[in-house]
C-alpha cells in the first residue's frame, strides 16, 4: 500500500488567514489560555509526565505521521481515526513487513539543525528504551525494539514490524514517537541519564511549530512560534498558558475578555456560561475514555470481587451526573447484564442498590465495614473533589469509612505507578480509539501504569490477545466475540467501576476559531486563529 497526501501550504490542515496591519497583528498574535493545572515535565518521554505535559509535546515536537481532520455533522473539527497523513515524513509506504518514511527536506530543529533519519531513529530508540509509560505506549503498537528502526539513508527511515498489528501505524501518530534533536540532547546526556531526560524536562528540543521560551511551574508557560517551522506559520505568534486553580477566577477572566480560552471549565460553570450565550463553546465526549472508581485488587479488602461488586452497587451514579457533571457526560451505568455490541465504552449493569451491596458485604465477611483512603488528582480537583465527597458519603452506608487523600497533580502519575492507593478516582482515555487498545492499557496482566488496579487475569489477557490477532487478520467474527468477552469479564470482576464518559468542555471568546478535537484532548495551537 502506498500513501501520499499533498498538503496545501506544507502543513497538516493548519492554514490560517494572514493578519494584516499592525493593529490587527497586535490583537491577533497572542493567545491567552487558562486552565486548572499545567505540566510537570516538558518531555513526553520523562518520568511521570502528566496529562498537561502532552500539550507541550504536541505543539513543540513533530512526528513522522499524523491524523487528517474531518468535520462532524455538528460542525466540530475532529481527528480522523482512520486516515493517516505525513508530518515530518513527506511520503510513506506501508508494506507487509515494514513501513518506509521519506523525510521532508525543509525540516529543521529549533536551533537550526536539519532533521535527519539518525534523529528519527535515536528518538524512536529512546521511546522504546526509557521504560515506563513511553515504552508501554510504543509496545501497544508492537513497537518494542531499537532494531526495528533502521536508517536507510540521511532522509529515509524504515520501521520493521514484529508482527501483524493494526495498531502499529496509528501508534506512530500519537504523542510518544516524537522526533527529538538527537545531537543536542545527547550533548546534555550523562552516564546516569543516557537519554538526556533532565535536560528535556525543562527545555524543548523539537522541530515543531512552537518552542517554550519560559516556564514557571505552577504559574505559567510561554510558547513562541518557531519561525523556521516547515509548515505554514500558525496565526498565533505567542501562546501564554496560565494555571489558575480557581474555576471562578478562570471564568471571570474569560467573561471579562481577559483570557481567550478556558480549557476544561467545570461542568457547573460551563452550563451557566452556555445559558448566558456570550461565549463560544465546545463540548465533546472523550474518545475511548471514562471516569472511574478504581480499586487495588492486589491487596485486601479489594482483592475480594464481592467487596468490589458491593462498592459498584453504592456508587452515587445519578447524583454524580446531576450534581457534579450537570448532565455534561454520558452515563456508564445501569446498562444490560451483558455487553450488547463490540464497542467501548458502553454502560455496565451496576446501579445503586444498597440492599444488594449489604448482602455482598456480609457474604464477604465485611458486614462491619472497614477503613481505607480515597485518593484523587488535585490537578483536576474541580470535578474530582466533589465526586470523592459523594462517594465517601455513599460508602458509609455499607460501613466503608474513607479518608480523602488529595494528591498534587504534579505527583499523580508517579503515585499511580506505585500501585499503592487502595481506592481512587481517575480518568483514562485511550489515544487509539479501539476497544482492545483501551483494555491492553487498563486490564492486561503486563500491569502498565494505567492498570491502576493491579488487575491480572490470564483469561482477560487471552481475550485481549485474541482480539488483537483477529483485528490484524481482519477476522471480524472472532474479533467481535473477543471484545464482548473481555468487556463481560471486566464487568464480572469489576476491578474498576466506570461512572461516566466525560466531555471536553472548552469555552472561548467569539473571535476564536480553529479549535480541533484530538485523541489526546489537549489544545493544538497550530490551528487556532484569533479574529482581527
Amino acid at each position: 500500500m502506498r500513501r501520499r497526501d499533498v498538503l496545501l501550504g506544507g502543513a497538516v490542515g493548519l492554514a490560517a488567514p494572514m493578519v494584516r496591519g499592525a493593529k490587527a497583528q497586535s490583537r491577533a498574535n497572542t493567545l491567552l489560555v487558562v486552565s486548572e493545572s499545567g505540566p510537570n515535565n516538558l518531555d513526553i518521554h520523562g518520568i511521570g509526565t502528566n496529562v498537561p505535559g502532552y500539550e507541550v509535546s504536541w505543539n513543540c515536537y513533530d512526528r513522522l505521521i499524523t491524523h487528517a481532520m474531518k468535520t462532524l455533522p455538528d460542525g466540530t473539527s475532529y481527528y480522523d481515526r482512520d486516515k493517516l497523513i505525513p508530518e515530518l515524513a513527506e511520503d510513506f509506504t506501508v508494506g507487509a513487513n515494514s513501513a518506509t518514511f521519506k523525510l521532508r527536506r525543509d525540516a529543521t530543529f529549533q536551533d537550526g539543525q536539519k532533521v535527519t533519519a539518525s534523529d528519527v531513529k535515536w528518538s524512536l530508540d529512546r521511546a522504546v528504551s526509557v521504560g515506563g509509560f513511553p515504552a508501554f505506549q510504543m509496545k501497544a503498537g508492537s513497537l518494542e525494539k531499537p532494531e526495528q528502526f533502521v536508517v536507510v539513508d540521511d532522509r529515509t527511515v524504515r520501521v520493521d514490524f514484529l508482527r501483524p498489528d493494526r495498531l502499529t501505524m496509528p501508534d506512530l501518530a500519537v504523542i510518544v514517537p516524537c522526533v527529538v534533536n538527537a545531537n543536542l540532547v545527547k550533548s546534555k546526556a550523562t552516564a546516569a541519564d543516557p537519554w538526556g531526560l533532565e535536560y528535556t524536562k525543562q527545555t524543548t528540543a523539537g522541530s515543531g511549530a512552537y518552542k517554550v521560551t519560559r516556564w514557571t511551574p505552577g504559574t505559567e508557560i510561554v510558547f513562541e512560534r518557531n519561525e523556521s517551522w516547515w509548515g505554514r506559520k500558525p496565526a498565533m505568534q505567542r501562546v501564554v498558558w496560565r494555571f489558575i486553580p480557581s474555576a471562578g477566577n478562570r471564568r471571570a477572566l474569560l467573561e471579562r475578555g481577559d483570557a481567550d480560552i478556558s480549557y476544561d471549565l467545570p461542568p457547573k460553570d460551563f452550563a451557566e456560561v452556555k445559558a448566558a450565550g456570550k461565549l463560544k463553546l465546545e463540548s465533546i465526549p472523550y474518545s475511548n475514555g471514562i471516569q472511574y472508581l478504581g480499586m487495588n485488587v492486589a491487596h485486601p479488602p479489594f482483592d475480594d470481587a464481592r467487596v468490589r461488586r458491593a462498592v459498584a452497587m453504592v456508587v452515587p451514579y445519578q447524583t454524580s451526573m446531576d450534581a457534579v457533571m450537570f448532565g455534561l457526560a454520558r452515563p456508564m451505568f445501569a446498562g444490560p447484564a451483558h455487553p450488547t455490541e463490540p464497542v467501548w465504552p458502553q454502560p455496565h449493569p451496576y446501579d445503586t442498590n444498597l440492599a444488594a451491596a449489604r448482602a455482598l458485604m456480609a457474604e464477604a465477611g465485611k458486614s462491619e465495614g472497614f477503613e481505607t483512603t480515597l485518593s484523587f488528582d488535585m490537578g483536576f480537583a474541580d470535578v474530582n473533589e466533589p465526586m470523592c465527597v459523594l462517594i465517601q458519603e455513599a460508602l458509609l452506608q455499607i460501613g466503608i469509612k474513607t479518608t480523602i487523600n488529595k494528591i498534587p497533580g504534579a505527583n499523580w502519575r508517579t503515585e499511580l505507578n506505585k500501585k499503592t492507593m487502595p481506592l481512587f478516582v481517575n480518568v483514562f482515555s485511550g489515544w487509539l480509539d479501539y476497544p482492545e487498545y483501551f483494555f491492553f492499557w487498563c486490564y492486561d496482566g503486563q500491569n502498565s501504569v494505567f492498570n491502576t488496579m493491579s488487575y491480572q487475569s490470564p483469561k482477560m489477557d487471552g481475550f485481549i490477545d485474541t482480539a488483537r490477532r483477529a483485528a490484524a487478520a481482519g477476522d471480524t467474527p472472532t474479533y467481535d466475540r473477543a471484545v464482548l468477552d473481555f468487556i463481560d469479564l471486566a464487568w464480572t470482576d469489576i476491578p474498576r467501576i466506570p461512572i461516566y464518559q466525560p466531555y471536553v468542555n472548552i469555552a472561548m471568546q467569539q473571535d476564536i476559531s480553529g479549535y480541533q478535537y484530538w485523541f489526546h484532548r489537549r489544545l493544538d495551537y497550530r490551528s487556532v486563529v484569533k479574529g482581527a
